[in-house]
């Protein structure tokens, strides 16, 4: 890992490059005026950080005190379309970590889907304050003997997971009790969409997202 960084403004947040084992990642900070936790998350197999989840998060957490840090991975940032290996996905988020302490806060590791795998498993080596977990891939859909709970479970820090009530990927009545709070977003997908025929919105699906977000992280001190 080196600690090369260069950044840049643009009109959603500063973006900093940041070389890692993996290749140069991205991060664009979100800061808060008077922040007292940074919150990185970073994105899914599927799409970067534009999800609607990240950006609501981004826009909303900043007023409560948390800087947002999304964070893109190497092989996004190199214009790839599939994802790399688990292995490859925790070196790249080892080799942001450095960056994301850099203000000097507690750090809370946060992602969706496959980002949320990574830093459920490199949360205790890396000294996360906490977890985010957005969506987290609990098995493959249609696959539920290939559980992932044992990501979730070792996190060995407070954990959030923030899942939608439809997702293909595991509903939250199919999580195993453990040491995690879990906050469901009604008739939600694996991307937290909503169908037109639902009784609450989209807009009001990601403010249940940004509301449990920001209770939880007010939590952490």
């Amino acid at each position: 890992m080196t600690s090369e960084t260069s950044a840049s403004s643009d009109t959603s947040g500063t973006v900093e490059v940041v070389e890692t084992d993996a290749g140069p990642a991205r991060i664009t900070w979100h800061p808060a005026p008077d922040a007292r936790l940074v919150l990185a998350v970073g994105h899914g197999a599927g799409g970067g950080i534009e999800a609607r989840d990240l950006r609501a998060i981004a826009r909303v957490l900043p007023a409560h005190g948390v800087t947002v840090a999304l964070v893109e991975q190497p092989w996004r940032v190199a214009g790839k379309k599939l994802a790399p290996a688990p292995k490859t996905l925790d070196t790249g988020w080892r080799g942001v970590w450095p960056a994301l302490t850099g203000p000097g806060l507690p750090v809370v590791s946060g992602g969706r889907s496959a980002g949320a795998r990574v830093a459920c498993r490199t949360a205790a080596e890396l000294g996360a304050r906490a977890v985010l977990a957005l969506g987290f891939p609990l098995h493959p859909p249609g696959r539920p003997e290939k559980s992932r709970a044992g990501e979730l479970l070792g996190a060995g820090v407070p954990t959030l997971v923030v899942q939608g009530g439809n997702d293909p990927f595991g509903k939250p009545e199919e999580f195993p009790e453990g040491p995690y709070e879990l906050v469901e977003v009604a008739y939600g997908d694996h991307g937290f969409a909503v169908p037109k025929r639902a009784p609450a919105g989209q807009d009001e699906a990601l403010a249940v997202i940004t509301d449990a977000v920001v209770a939880w992280t007010g939590s952490l001190g």
